[in-house]
């Protein structure tokens, strides 16, 4: 488990800049007046600060990092000039410590930030980029300095505000390090092992394993486990924050440990990404350790869906018709198509058992909606206009692309059977679309409902601001916004 960044909050004593080792970070406008921190660091170095910045005045951009390697007049190894002033937006500041990040390596940092306004939005993006999943590697490797030092004019203050931030980086972590886990460690039950462990922070967890699965009528998701040797299993987790029995907001991620695409065979170049075909259940899992961490006053379950789809004997076959929990028949066409053939179930077991005032589902759903919408943004649909409205702008305010696209009767008559009450893909045409409106099918006629194509997000090949190559964790901080905006008391 990768761990967030230990940081210690102190008042500023400018007397301290100069005897810091590992690395010093200061905050620069690019124009206008040094802060005292800056103007301390100027004066050590003999002006080399300032010096730098006329060479760089007509080239810098806000959050660039320049790094001024082993100064005269102090004993740190690097101090690195942040270009930014004190008035920035959110993401400006938090892009500005994932820079600091960046420039860290595998150092001791002290991050002189003095009375900046956003001080803990700093801190934020600092903790989110200093992520490295290396886990399976063998190779020695430098010692990482987990540890951060923030002087700043009021320490408590800053404290408070970057707790809850710290809280959901921590869900951020969770959520990477299981996207990023190979398949032959995160096996259904290890994944569902990992879930009952956040017991620990308030979470009440219950496992519903195969025979209760089966009880329970949930034909669509067995179906998809049925050519594996791991049993396919729900996860329920409980966070009950708030003071009365309000109901919660429900969260359903598909949690497909590894998909082969079963009998409907994936081609073989690629299939070793689909170790992160889980990024659904990775996200709930993430979010629901946010808000236990920052102590959320909000009723919310979470409900992750655990399968793998592997071709064997026993496996599914194309033209099979299976039956849902809610009593639907499905023609399964496509056994690749096995996504949403999980997530119909649970999200019925959801609305049967908890009667949620919205529900959102999350899952690596159609490689269409990556054509769509690229690595950028994720596919939001939605039967609920303001709900979905609250998302977006949650999004939005956290720096996660999403982008809304339509529902409708067209769509949903792709998906007509000739021998069953539906089939589970409707040709190439607007495959996220189609995607999308067999879940609709599953989602009650007064039920709030967000469903999130994170197929092109939840893992990406190169860096992002908050994110190294690899699983983003894309979703936590969206989610955890939401619930604080509309439903907590």
């Amino acid at each position: 488990m990768v761990e967030v960044l230990k940081f210690t909050f102190v008042e500023t004593v400018l007397d301290t800049i100069g005897q810091a080792e590992g690395r010093v970070a200061i905050l620069v406008p690019i124009e206008g007046n040094l802060g005292q921190e800056a103007r301390r660091v100027n004066r050590l170095t003999k002006g080399a600060v300032e010096r730098m910045r006329e060479a760089k005045a007509e080239t810098a951009k806000l959050g660039d990092v320049v790094s001024l390697a082993w100064p005269a007049g102090m004993t740190a190894e690097a101090v690195d000039v942040v270009f930014l002033p004190r008035q920035c937006s959110i993401e400006e500041a938090r892009n500005a410590g994932a820079a600091m990040a960046k420039k860290r390596g595998a150092a001791g940092l002290l991050a002189a930030l003095g009375n900046h306004p956003k001080a803990a939005e700093i801190v934020a993006g600092l903790a989110l980029r200093d992520y490295g999943f290396d886990q399976h590697k063998t190779a020695d490797a430098a010692a990482d300095a987990r540890e951060v030092t923030v002087m700043v004019s009021k320490p408590a203050e800053v404290e408070t505000a970057a707790a809850p931030r710290l809280a959901v980086a921590k869900g951020v972590f969770f959520t990477r390090d299981l996207v990023n886990e190979p398949a032959n460690v995160l096996t259904t039950t290890e994944f569902a092992d990992r879930l009952v462990a956040l017991k620990s922070y308030g979470v009440d967890v219950e496992v519903l394993e195969e025979d209760k699965l089966a009880e329970l009528g949930m034909g669509g998701l067995l179906s998809v486990g049925e050519g594996s040797d791991s049993p396919s299993k729900v996860v329920v987790m409980h966070w009950n924050g708030a003071e009365d029995s309000s109901a919660p907001l429900a969260l359903v991620g598909k949690g497909v440990v590894f998909d082969t695409g079963g009998i409907s065979l994936k081609p073989a170049a690629g299939m070793e990404d689909m170790t992160m075909d889980m990024g659904g259940a990775g996200v709930v899992a993430g979010a629901m350790k946010a808000l236990a961490l920052r102590k959320a006053k909000a009723n919310v379950v979470g409900l992750v869906g655990l399968v793998e789809n592997m071709p064997s004997g026993s496996a599914t076959r194309p033209g099979d018709v299976v039956t849902s929990m809610k009593g639907d028949t499905i023609e399964v066409i496509n056994t690749d198509a096995e996504g949403r053939l999980v997530l119909c179930d649970v999200m019925h077991y959801a609305q049967e058992r908890f009667k949620p005032a919205g529900m959102v589902d999350l899952a690596t759903l159609t490689g269409a909606v990556i054509i769509g919408l690229g690595h950028e943004n994720a596919g939001v649909f939605s039967n609920d206009d303001a709900f979905c409205n609250g998302f977006l702008k949650a999004a939005a305010a956290e720096g996660e692309g999403a982008w809304r696209l339509p529902l409708g009767k067209g769509y949903a008559d792709q998906l007509k059977s000739r021998i069953a009450d539906v089939k589970n893909v409707g040709g190439r045409p607007a495959g996220s679309i189609t995607a999308a409106e067999f879940l609709n099918r599953f989602v009650g006629k007064d039920v709030p409902w967000i469903h999130l194509d994170i197929a092109g997000v939840a893992s990406v090949k190169g860096d992002t601001p908050m994110a190294p190559k690899g699983a983003t964790g894309w979703g936590v901080m969206a989610l955890s916004r939401l619930v604080a905006d509309k439903f907590e008391v």
